[in-house]
């Protein structure tokens, strides 16, 4: 049954009849969740709903945190901003931040993932946030892997200390497939020991290239004069995620996969590397492994899902990256953040006000 202890509205809605974001007797909407990756951390999220809600926000917090052997929460709400964009500890604090403004919504709006979405999708390391989110896999796992992630990623380049890069690049006009191509050449004609890849398809106008320092200095000088990119923007990383680079990585992450449970997720995850649907276990273990290495699909997972219909997507966690790109890319969708308790008492009003409605045109 829909919680209106909050206000004293005397109508409710049986949980059974309704679906989220929509009214009684209404089918569920094509929608989607989506899932942030690094980048999007920052000291103090999270606080206000630790604060508020002890029997779902706290709970996971505490239970990420004792899962980390401790240190996790005090570093997220009251650490420095520079030990917590380390990766090791990013990852897992952003995985922790998004699940509990989801187990938020889920507690306090009786939202229900199985019911509520056709499709969920994480970025990176959101994909792991994905899978706990469609319950196939525990909390306590994911914040072990991505804490493991994290610290492969940065120790699998430890010997290049300052000669790795990545760059986020404008994209011009409708040059992301030449964009695309452009990257094979370079690569071939870099010296030996260079190397340059795609990480990141963000959007149609937005890409992100890893590499060693010359090889991303080379690719950005290239593509600017070519006109294929209008800039490029150093990014301050650990090191260079999703290229060969980082292969290491993926050899430990294939190890510790094989020690966790994944179950079938009760919606569909996006794959990152494959921009579409997976729900097989093994397969899902295998596209995980892949991911650390391979570029993130992001634009192409968002143009599936426009395939299906899709044209409402509600993004958990810190940020408002995701919700930035889909916007500037589909401006007449339904797109919003939830990342605070502000924005869940606003989806509160938003959808008590859709009972109201849906009551009042029932007894007319």
């Amino acid at each position: 049954m829909f919680k209106l202890a909050r206000s004293a509205y005397k109508y409710v809605v049986p949980r059974h009849t309704r679906t989220w974001m929509s009214t009684a007797g209404i089918e569920k909407s094509h929608s989607a969740i989506l899932f942030p990756g690094q980048g999007s951390q920052y000291v103090g999220m999270g606080k206000d709903l630790y604060n508020r809600y002890p029997k779902s926000a706290k709970e996971v917090f505490d239970q990420a945190d004792e899962a980390l052997g401790g240190g996790l929460v005090k570093l997220i709400f009251d650490g420095q901003q520079s030990k917590l964009k380390l990766t090791e500890n990013a990852q897992p604090a952003i995985l922790t931040t998004s699940i509990a403004i989801l187990r938020v919504l889920e507690h306090e709006l009786d939202f229900d993932v199985a019911k509520a979405c056709t499709f969920a999708l994480g970025h990176s390391l959101g994909e792991y946030t994905a899978l706990v989110a469609t319950k196939a896999m525990s909390l306590t796992d994911a914040v072990k892997l991505v804490r493991l992630r994290g610290e492969a990623m940065t120790r699998a380049v430890a010997d290049r200390q300052g000669q790795t890069a990545m760059a986020a690049l404008v994209v011009r006009g409708n040059h992301l497939s030449e964009l695309e191509d452009s990257m094979a050449e370079i690569q071939a004609a870099l010296p030996p020991g260079e190397l340059v890849e795609l990480a990141n398809i963000n959007s149609t106008f937005q890409v992100v290239i890893s590499g060693t320092s010359k090889g991303v200095d080379e690719a950005s000088r290239i593509l600017q004069s070519k006109r294929f990119a209008a800039r490029a923007v150093d990014l301050p990383v650990s090191a260079p995620f999703h290229c060969s680079l980082v292969q290491e990585a993926a050899d430990v992450m294939k190890e510790a996969l094989t020690k966790v449970e994944i179950k079938q997720p009760c919606v569909d995850i996006i794959s990152n590397v494959t921009a579409k649907p997976i729900n097989d276990p093994q397969e899902i273990a295998n596209l995980l492994v892949q991911q650390v290495t391979s570029t993130v699909e992001w634009q192409r997972s968002i143009d599936y899902c426009k395939t299906q219909d899709i044209d409402e997507f509600l993004c958990f966690g810190p940020g408002k990256v995701l919700a930035n790109l889909l916007k500037k890319e589909y401006p007449m969708d339904k797109t919003r953040s939830v990342a605070t308790a502000d924005d869940i008492d606003a989806l509160y009003d938003e959808f008590k006000l859709k009972i109201v409605n849906s009551v009042s045109r029932t007894q007319e």
